[in-house]
């Protein structure tokens, strides 16, 4: 067979390999995206739902940066809503229904696109490694296929058929990779047309548009989305399942292994076991697609045998006859455990390989995406001889993500939340491109029309900012009247719209209907944001900068931590496990305690007193 050679190979067609394979194709280098089966490249084989909490602004975080989810989703999606609207915007988030057909498929037509980029079914049995150095792949028939750097973002059977690429697992594990074992599960699919929905509470999308993209006008229509539904579960539900609770595979071992199930994504036996005080827990029913009839029953994954899954959806109000189209069912899969790996996402047992998605630990889509893009950006960073982007906690969800990957480990299916991101007041679904869009810039990932995009809009902001604080706004007997009226407090003296912005109860809608404000809607809202909670994000940007400062305390590659007196045997154990590259790292792995971190920095500054 003819030998091949690319710069780049990617091993895996789920959404870390697509995202993975774009970013390395668009920078122009060559490229192969070698998957099992070229007809589930980014397929959904749980909800097709993308976003949602934490998980929207990631999706946010990919289009700053470069990446292809957001726009996908903008162009197939059958509903999209704002998550929390009525809270602060440190925790709102979009999140849109997508659709299981039209989004691969539009994923597949923006690879197709891509001139350096080659797509290969085949398996990948083993890696072609040189002194610890990974040169290409070696595929199930003996092809083999060299390359500069290699990347692997899934390994585990599929819920469509796809076959396990077992033997990679196992020679991963040969090559010194500390392998774990998870578990996932999904629900059942619902026939359309045998839900009884006038016993279910109505959910529809909002009625502005929106979108995850920068880039993109809205591609839908707001009357034409389709909506989900609520039910939820009840005191016969719970019964049926604590009597078949040892039915239940998710709760044990599948194929024999044990594997640990995810804690924040849980099956309905979980929920239901772990929480036995909860008189109900809610469930979505949600549309797989505009182009048949499964219904997707969200909060319902079990992995019950077929005959109690039929008790326990005809006990749901409003599926009492539901047919059920195909039955809720658990997936075990290995995983590498991720302090084995660099913050470019460059595993540290084989150099030129970098793991991103499942494989890394992690669950949902949005997770693997933004795994995937960095993966990419840094892969082919190294090709061209430059620094990695390395993305911190105050940058990006995405910087907390890997981070909380590489520095604390995992011990079950790692899912973004927001309560992971202590600078979440700065990590906005807003301001992603404000905070991402030039990075993206300086890796080759955002052309000069989207940069020059995005300088508008900041002087733009400028602009609006400027006329807040010089236009002001006297108190005629018609404006006190206004106030009044609208039980807003009257001002004893004429003041700024500035100032008055920043009073909770006013809005700058409510500005605008008092005194002309020439202003685009986008703009208006992030001027808002910045100046009402203005103390508050510079309180969260002075910690930031605290933390920072941290980060520039570097630990040398060659510690030996067996040196080190009196720290805890813990805190030297998971020290050598992690191997932190700063201090600010070594202060957020589990296990190490203040008192060894004091210890650690005696010894630094003596044993290395001209370490930076």
């Amino acid at each position: 067979m003819k030998k091949m050679n690319y710069e780049i190979i990617v091993v895996g067609g789920g959404h870390a390999g697509c995202e993975a394979a774009y970013a390395s194709a668009y920078k122009g280098h060559k490229t192969l995206l070698m998957t099992s089966n070229i007809k589930n490249i980014a397929d959904m084989p749980c909800n097709p739902h993308i976003g949602g909490s934490a998980k929207g602004i990631v999706v946010r975080e990919i289009d700053a940066l470069g990446g292809i989810m957001g726009k996908i989703a903008d162009k197939t999606h059958c509903q999209i809503k704002m998550l929390n609207s009525a809270k602060g915007v440190a925790v709102q988030s979009l999140r849109a229904q997508g659709d299981k057909i039209t989004y691969p498929k539009e994923m597949l037509n923006t690879l197709n696109s891509l001139e350096n980029l080659t797509i290969q079914e085949g398996m990948v049995e083993d890696l072609i490694v040189e002194d610890n150095k990974v040169k290409g792949i070696i595929l199930e028939d003996g092809t083999k296929i060299t390359s500069n750097l290699v990347g692997k973002t899934r390994t585990r059977k599929g819920p469509h058929g796809e076959r396990p690429s077992n033997h990679l697992s196992d020679k991963l594990r040969d090559y010194g990779f500390n392998i774990i074992r998870l578990k996932t599960g999904t629900p059942q699919r619902i026939a359309k047309d045998s839900i009884d929905y006038s016993k279910l509470k109505i959910e529809k999308g909002d009625d502005k548009y929106l979108t995850f993209s920068f880039d993109l006008e809205p591609q839908y229509k707001i009357e034409e989305q389709l909506p989900c539904y609520l039910t939820y579960t009840n005191e016969n539900t719970h019964k049926i399942i604590m009597d078949n609770l040892n039915k239940s595979s998710m709760y044990g071992a599948i194929e024999g292994k044990l594997g640990i199930g995810p804690r924040y994504c849980p099956s309905i036996e979980d929920k239901v076991n772990r929480f036995k005080d909860k008189e109900r827990h809610q469930l979505f029913i949600e549309p797989e697609s505009r182009y048949y009839d499964d219904m997707y029953l969200q909060g319902f994954s079990t992995s019950m045998p077929p005959e109690i899954q039929e008790q326990m959806v005809h006990s749901l109000a409003g599926l009492e006859n539901a047919k059920i189209l195909k039955y809720g069912y658990a997936i075990e899969y290995d995983a590498i455990y991720p302090t084995q790996l660099k913050f470019s996402l460059e595993t540290k047992v084989l150099e030129n390989l970098f793991t991103a998605g499942q494989i890394n630990g992690t669950s949902g889509y949005e997770e693997a995406a933004c795994q995937g893009l960095m993966a990419g950006i840094n892969a082919t960073l190294k090709l061209e001889g430059k620094e990695p982007l390395i993305l911190k906690r105050s940058d990006a969800y995405i910087g907390v993500l890997i981070d909380d990957l590489i520095t604390k480990g995992i011990r079950d299916p790692y899912r973004l939340l927001t309560s992971r991101a202590e600078f979440r007041l700065i990590l906005r679904s807003d301001n992603a491109d404000l905070r991402l869009r030039r990075i993206g810039a300086s890796v080759g990932m955002i052309d000069d029309e989207r940069l020059e995009k995005l300088n508008k809009k900041e002087q733009k902001i400028q602009e609006l900012k400027e006329f807040l604080n010089t236009n002001k706004l006297k108190i005629t007997p018609e404006i006190k009247e206004n106030f009044i009226n609208n039980n807003i407090e009257v001002p004893t003296s004429t003041l700024s719209l500035e100032q008055l912005l920043k009073r909770p109860e006013i809005s700058i809608e409510y500005l605008s209907t008092l005194i002309d404000i020439p202003f685009e809607e986008t703009i208006k809202e992030q001027v808002t944001i910045q100046l009402k909670y203005e103390g508050y994000i510079n309180k969260a940007l002075k910690e930031a900068e605290k933390m920072l400062k941290l980060e520039k305390k570097k630990i040398p590659s060659d510690i030996n931590y067996d040196n080190i007196k009196n720290i805890a045997s813990e805190a030297r154990q998971k020290l050598k496990e992690v191997r932190p590259e700063t201090i600010a790292q070594a202060i957020r792995i589990s296990g190490v305690n203040p008192a060894d971190i004091s210890i650690l920095s005696v010894y630094l500054r003596k044993e290395y007193p001209n370490n930076d």
